[in-house]
């Protein structure tokens, strides 16, 4: 079994959670609770659930958990959006982390099909 740092979803993912939390690092101290925090989380969650999912017994867990990421990545790309049209987010940084989000949930989408694919039956 491939441990998740040779994942590529997860690859994807770690990139884009560093590449927030350096951006939102400068962001108003008045969003630190609100905006700021919801992004880290939603951004965090991507990776770790690959992590997770990988852990537990069976394709079947993982999925599940793979499809949580998605949906994270999904969350993420909202608030970026929201970020950059309340002028907290740059327009070059809001293309560059929108970029490096969907790259992520592309792969991520690839993982989830492959893993909804039937197994092969093993030989006894």
């Amino acid at each position: 079994m491939q441990p998740y740092e040779g994942i590529k979803a997860w690859q994807a993912s770690h990139a884009l959670a560093l590449a927030v939390f350096r951006a939102t690092h400068s962001w108003p101290k008045s969003e630190l609770y609100g905006l700021t925090a919801q992004l880290k989380r939603a951004v965090i969650s991507a990776p770790t659930n690959i992590v997770e999912g990988r852990a537990r017994l069976g394709s079947r867990e993982f999925r599940r958990f793979v499809g949580i990421s998605l949906g994270s990545l999904a969350e993420v790309g909202y608030l970026l959006r929201f970020a950059y049209e309340l002028k907290i987010l740059e327009e070059k940084d809001w293309k560059l982390l929108e970029s490096q989000r969907k790259s992520a949930s592309k792969l991520t989408w690839l993982l989830l099909k492959s893993l909804n694919e039937p197994e092969e039956p093993r030989p006894p």
